[in-house]
């Protein structure tokens, strides 16, 4: 600390400069920070242990089916206090930019949700009405539906033995709504009665697209996994029980392997960063030669100016650095609350911070190297001669 002063009046020397290499910094922590955000997304919620409620899927393909006889089984498993089941639909609302999350749905779905708010008598007109269909109050917001309202909805995947093609259609009769605000993305999505969808679609009678399973000790949802998946084993039809979190992602996965995608990404920004700032650091030092080379006379000596060099390049990343990550922790909030929860990411946490900054200083050594180096080795007389 006995020369910071003598560190930041050279840091920021030219101001303009500095101000540009801070913002490229910044940015490149702030894709970090939002980047990473996704890795953790993507790689939490694998494990069953401690949750009371777990999906079902296909083991080889989340959009493989599964026979409905599995669901009398898998119910009667040792500790499974009840069991719902869905299957994805998809599809689009008026035009193909208009892509929806539709699924279809056992009538008891809401049974074991209870963080949706739903009126009971809505409810109970649901499960009385064969076309019936319950939406988020987001959902119908974003297109002005109300109860009673038809919904024509074009499906991608599943024609309709009534008209022959993919359109289907359904009668509003409710709207539920999230519990929490931070779960305001799942009003984005339309229910409708899996039995109608069973007896109306043309291919895959009978079978569910995944099972909602409620155990009734959280502490024991490994051994019933393993239960229940041990049910199919050898089977056509072998299942995978895991946590709802690691089930929704898996859909996301099928794009790719995230982890890949994001580090390939990372890779290039800092590679783009390292010349950039190594660079800005080398033309710095070589501007003030003179300046360096008058300390030396004022009897610095060669390891003293190597480490002003160093703590100039790691202070000038570890400020561009902390701001980004900085803004990044201020971001992600705004991110869900604009996205109506849809998108929610986890905020920036203790092991992303310092992974940053272990980046950070590892990053300013590097870009410091070179110019320290240079800064060290500096003939007197030839630096106040300007050769």
């Amino acid at each position: 600390m006995k020369y910071f002063h003598l560190i930041w009046a050279a840091l920021f020397r030219r101001k303009t400069r500095t101000i540009l290499t801070l913002m490229s910094v910044l940015a490149a922590f702030l894709l970090f920070g939002m980047l990473d955000a996704v890795r953790v997304a993507f790689n939490s919620g694998g494990e069953a242990a401690g949750v009371d409620r777990m999906v079902v899927s296909s083991k080889y393909s989340i959009i493989q089916g599964l026979p409905q006889s599995l669901v009398a089984r898998v119910q009667a498993t040792p500790g499974v206090k009840n069991l719902t089941w869905a299957n994805w639909f998809g599809g689009y609302y008026q035009d193909r930019k208009n892509q929806m999350v539709n699924i279809a749905i056992d009538p008891n779905y809401f049974d074991i949700y209870p963080e949706f708010s739903l009126p009971p008598e809505q409810l109970q007109k649901f499960r009385e009405t064969r076309t019936g269909a319950l939406v988020g109050e987001a959902l119908a917001k974003r297109w002005g539906w109300k109860i009673g309202d038809k919904i024509p909805i074009s499906g991608a995947i599943y024609p309709n033995k009534a008209t022959g093609d993919t359109n289907w259609s359904f009668d509003l009769v409710g709207l539920f709504k999230a519990k929490d605000d931070k779960q305001r993305g799942a009003e984005q999505q339309l229910f409708f009665r899996w039995d109608y969808f069973d007896e109306a679609n043309s291919y895959g009678a009978h079978e569910v697209g995944w099972l909602i399973v409620q155990v009734a000790d959280p502490n024991k949802s490994d051994e019933v996994a393993k239960a229940i998946d041990a049910i199919s084993a050898n089977s056509d039809h072998e299942t995978r029980t895991q946590t709802e979190l690691a089930f929704q992602l898996s859909f996301a996965k099928q794009l790719g392997d995230i982890g890949l995608i994001v580090s390939a990404i990372m890779g290039a920004v800092f590679f783009t960063l390292l010349l950039l700032t190594g660079n800005t650091m080398a033309q710095a030092v070589r501007e003030r030669i003179p300046e360096l080379a008058t300390l030396k006379t004022m009897g610095f000596s060669d390891v003293s100016l190597l480490l002003l060099v160093f703590a100039e390049a790691v202070l000038l990343i570890v400020i561009g650095g902390s701001l980004g990550l900085g803004l990044v922790a201020l971001l992600l909030p705004m991110i869900g609350a604009a996205s109506g929860g849809m998108l929610q990411l986890p905020p920036v946490g203790l092991g992303t911070w310092v992974t940053g900054l272990l980046m950070m200083l590892g990053i300013g050594v590097l870009v410091g190297a070179l110019p320290a180096v240079r800064a060290m080795r500096l003939n007197i007389v030839d630096a106040l001669a300007g050769r």
